[in-house]
């Protein structure tokens, strides 16, 4: 074998172990080349939607179903018609507590931190337990066997904009001290009855949390209290004619009462009045002391 042949060979040897080296041992280094990330596009699961039963127990008396009232978001009106089940329930309801004088349904409603209370309540989860409430009278469960509250449950989650049943209900007796706490509130709500100040031509009312409680407070004793009643009483400055200022009293008292009516209080609890120009507040000799003396009062008979 002459010199150059054994230099080819010995080229060919080292080409032949190279490879075989490189397949053996570095077929993971491409593990080390550093690759371009893949951005891939990440769908969040869409949350489920929460759904709350019409139910209720006390002793050997229980009903439960899936159906419930419904509301649309930002809203407490109850969207109907009800199902068939709620319907034979609020009938069950009505039987237990008409043989049960001393029990009492408590309604809680339900509501969101994110939701618009347009209501003239405290909040959402109060006016739709107001609405329900309403809704059991008007199917011949008394109010005083009634008790509304409203509690915050920002894990409520809608469906297509609509809360299924953010309601919840709980038998109980009766207060023991219940005609006491009812004198308490009759007597806060006439030493600070609730004043509106707005012009007739106004078709909402903006009212402060004070006002709304102020709402709560009247509605509440309205429903307790057999042959209750709350007046609403219009009153205007002494500018113009009285007999103008009169009538003027009367509207903007019709116009709160309807406020009232709107907000689930019953019409028919309501006495509307005007004092026009005859119960000043203020001066009316300033334009500050005239805008206080156009007022709507709104206290308990």
């Amino acid at each position: 074998m002459t010199k150059t042949t054994t230099n080819l060979l010995g080229i060919f040897i080292t080409i032949l172990a190279g490879t075989y080296f490189y397949i053996t041992c570095c077929s993971e280094c491409g593990a080390t080349v550093k690759k371009e990330p893949v951005n891939e596009t990440v769908i969040p699961a869409k949350p489920t939607a929460t759904s709350y039963p019409f139910a209720f127990s006390d002793g050997d008396y229980a009903y439960n179903d899936n159906d419930n009232y419904n509301f649309n978001a930002s809203t407490s009106s109850i969207l109907m018609p009800l199902s068939g089940k709620v319907e034979e329930g609020i009938a069950s309801l009505k039987s237990f507590l008409g043989e049960n004088a001393s029990k009492v349904i408590n309604i809680t409603g339900y509501y969101k931190s994110d939701e618009t209370n347009d209501s003239a309540f405290p909040n959402l989860g109060l006016a739709r337990a107001n609405s329900v409430k309403n809704h059991l009278v008007a199917n011949g469960i008394h109010s005083t066997q009634i008790n509304t509250f409203g509690s915050l449950k920002d894990e409520m989650v809608a469906k297509d904009n609509i809360f299924l049943g953010p309601i919840a209900y709980g038998l109980d007796n009766k207060a023991e001290n219940a005609d006491d706490e009812l004198q308490a509130l009759y007597e806060k709500i006439k030493a600070n009855p609730l004043v509106l100040h707005f012009n007739t031509a106004q078709t909402s009312i903006n009212l402060n949390a004070d006002q709304r409680q102020k709402v709560a407070d009247i509605s509440r004793y309205l429903d307790k209290v057999d042959g209750a009643s709350a007046n609403v009483i219009g009153h205007t400055d002494n500018t113009g004619n009285r007999n103008t200022n009169i009538i003027l009293g009367q509207e903007r008292a019709d116009f709160g009462k309807a406020y009232l009516v709107r907000n689930g209080i019953s019409e028919t609890k309501i006495n509307s009045s005007s004092k026009g120009p005859d119960n000043p507040v203020a001066s009316n000799a300033t334009e500050e002391g005239r805008a206080e003396n156009r007022r709507t009062v709104i206290t308990l008979n």
